[in-house]
Formats: structure tokens, C-alpha cells, sequence
């Protein structure tokens, strides 16, 4: 259960996050409310999620998962450049989350 959780956190997180994209500083109404729901959310089921995770394990998780997202999103969606250097980050935030897994994360 604590891994869905974190897995629902993460997803408002992103979501969240890239509303901010579109609320053009918090000057459009919708985006603007979704992310801050967004965020609330978040931090919710990350509240939940430490109930069975270890607080380390998962913050780790919540924001690598998070930040690689994001940064996908960018430079699937929204013409962000995809350089040898940004990729190159994204895959050791990725390998990071799968090495705290590995290492027996509660």
C-alpha cells in the first residue's frame, strides 16, 4: 500500500508542477488551482506514504521519480532541449531510485 501511495503522490506532484508551467506566475485561475491541489495533495499521500516507508526511501523515490518526470515532460511537451547532459541526469535520478530499491527500502 505505501508504494501506491507514493506512487499517487508523485503523480500529483508532476501534475501539479506542471500546471505551475501554465499559470503564467499564478495569473490563470485553473492552473493556478491545480497546482496548488495538486501540491496539497501531494504532500498528503506522502504524509500516508511515511507510515509504511522509511522517510529517507521514500522522499528519495518522491523526488527523483518526480524530478526525472518533470523533466521528461519538458522535453517531451513542452520543446525543452534534450542534450547528452540533461539525459544523462535523468537516467542516474532513475538508476538512483532503482539502488534505494535495491538496497531494501521499508
Amino acid at each position: 500500500m505505501g508504494y501506491g501511495l507514493l506512487a499517487a503522490a508523485i503523480a500529483a506532484e508532476v501534475t501539479a508542477t506542471t500546471a505551475m508551467k501554465y499559470s503564467e506566475g499564478f495569473t490563470r485561475l485553473w492552473p493556478s488551482l491545480v497546482t496548488v491541489v495538486g501540491y496539497v495533495l501531494a504532500f498528503a499521500l506522502l504524509a500516508q506514504t511515511l507510515k509504511t516507508l522509511s522517510i529517507g526511501t521514500a522522499y528519495a523515490i518522491w523526488a527523483g521519480v518526480g524530478t526525472a518526470a518533470v523533466a521528461a515532460i519538458g522535453v517531451l511537451w513542452m520543446g525543452e532541449s534534450a542534450g547528452p547532459a540533461k539525459l544523462a541526469g535523468i537516467a542516474l535520478i532513475v538508476a538512483g531510485v532503482v539502488v534505494l530499491n535495491l538496497g531494501g527500502a521499508h
